[in-house]
């Protein structure tokens, strides 16, 4: 198949391009590569560099699928330039649309965010729950899903509201919940938690990928619509409980909460039709406690959003 990916040089398509190359798919990444560009030259890859505000039919003449990972990476940075985050989620996702349309793309897979939940006492929030975003972030997020949908009949559309992601990435982020309490307690053996009581999902990078190619291969059997996808719930401070019962000489430190979201996301849905997280949150710490350790993933500053985000005044 042809696969647009846009925002593949990010968190998730560094580790999901080579494997969409591997199965011997064609695929075009459409990327700013505001962060850097970690996929290697392959001769089944074209790169284009390119906001996708500025995209022009022609991008993405022959494609077969798109997937659509570009856009703000978390609430902080779409706090940061919610002009900019409203114009990329919003008004970009609007032009792909239009330009699938026009080019007869008949799949479009959008990674939207399970953070439109906002505030939910429900310990199961299914996909037919009413959804009470917060920030821009999640706001931009809900309404551009029902951009997607609203071109129901143009192509199939898989609505994905992924969990909070952990785990290691040739292009890292550094400011994901268990990523970043993780890196402390390697660097410092000391975490420091804002709040810690509200309930997050969260689901390892690499089943993130895993799903996307699980749908790939599965677009024709599944009903498009929207699913969630987490391998499992737990609270802020019980995440990094776990970091420390690895880790004993951790120490963990609480401060006020600067995030009230707290949901508990159901994922029933997608694991019917047949897909299984396979990742261990237990194992994957070690692993990326190890990794921090012997600095095989190292401390850079492209590897925050917010910070790279001021740095480069790609707010401006």
């Amino acid at each position: 198949m042809n696969i647009i990916v846009t925002g593949g040089g990010g968190y998730v398509g560094t580790l999901l391009v080579p494997k969409l190359l591997k199965q011997n798919h064609k695929v075009i990444v459409i990327d700013t590569f505001w962060f850097g560009d970690y996929l290697k030259p392959h001769k089944n890859l074209k790169k284009i560099k390119k906001n996708i505000l500025n995209l022009k039919k022609k991008d993405l003449k022959n494609g077969d699928l798109i997937i659509h990972l570009a856009g703000m990476a978390n609430d902080t940075a779409s706090n940061l330039a919610p002009k900019l985050t409203w114009e990329i989620t919003c008004l970009g996702t609007k032009i792909l649309c239009d330009l699938a349309k026009e080019n007869k793309i008949k799949y479009f897979i959008y990674a939207s965010s399970s953070s439109v939940y906002g505030i939910k006492k429900e310990k199961k929030v299914h996909e037919n729950l009413s959804c009470e975003p917060i920030s821009d972030y999640n706001k931009t997020k809900l309404v551009t899903e029902k951009i997607v949908q609203s071109y129901n009949g143009d192509f199939k559309y898989f609505i994905i509201r992924p969990s909070t992601l952990y785990g290691e990435s040739p292009k890292m982020r550094l400011d994901l919940t268990m990523n970043i309490l993780t890196m402390q307690a390697a660097k410092k053996n000391k975490i420091t938690v804002f709040g810690g009581k509200q309930y997050r999902p969260f689901l390892h990078v690499n089943d993130m990928v895993d799903l996307y190619l699980f749908l790939i291969i599965n677009k024709n059997k599944i009903k498009q619509g929207i699913y969630n996808i987490a391998s499992g719930n737990m609270k802020v401070i019980d995440g990094a409980k776990l970091i420390k019962k690895n880790f004993k000489n951790t120490k963990i430190e609480i401060k006020n909460i600067n995030d009230i979201r707290s949901y508990r996301v159901d994922s029933s849905k997608i694991l019917k039709a047949g897909f299984k997280p396979k990742e261990n949150l237990d194992n994957a710490i070690k692993k990326m406690y190890k990794s921090f350790k012997n600095n095989v993933v190292k401390d850079k500053p492209n590897f925050y959003s917010i910070y790279w985000i001021k740095k480069n005044k790609l707010n401006k």
